[in-house]
């Protein structure tokens, strides 16, 4: 029996769909609906890479700290360019100074005194009212919200 791909010897199959005899390592056709482009496998294109643990310096502190084989495969899933700079430690400072997601910017949270739309009862809402809308306490405005449902 040929290769199916190259006419080359005959392909054993091993469990992952690769050719274990085929000399360019290329995976079965028969295990997938389209066939394979052989020009991926067969002309440099990277083939399934193996992480290992990796020792790395920190920026901050200088202590080394280990990159873990399962920390390098989720960075090449997101498709991050860089590996870490900071230990775990140093990192959690970081966050903690420049507070998470906000990439450097603070937002002041708006509470805002007026009286209720409804009933008149005087309360602060986290917006800024505009002109013509009405404004409810939250006694009214869950009303509003359950006779809204029903």
């Amino acid at each position: 029996m040929r290769c199916t791909s190259h006419g080359g010897p005959s392909p054993q199959v091993s469990t992952r769909g690769m050719y274990t005899s085929c000399p360019r390592n290329e995976p079965d056709p028969s295990l997938f609906g389209s066939p394979v482009v052989t020009q991926a496998w067969g002309m440099g294109a990277p083939l399934p890479m193996e992480f290992q643990d990796k020792v790395l310096k920190c920026v901050d502190c200088g202590t080394e700290f280990v990159f873990t084989a399962g920390e390098q495969l989720f960075f090449h899933d997101k498709q991050f360019k860089n590996e870490p700079k900071r230990c775990k430690s140093c990192k959690g400072k970081r966050v903690a100074v420049l507070g998470a997601g906000t990439q450097g910017h603070t937002y002041a949270k708006t509470e805002t005194r007026t009286n209720c739309s409804q009933c008149g009862k005087e309360t602060t809402v986290p917006f800024r009212p505009t002109q013509g809308r009405p404004v409810l306490c939250r006694e009214c405005f869950q009303q509003a919200r359950h006779v809204a449902s029903a």
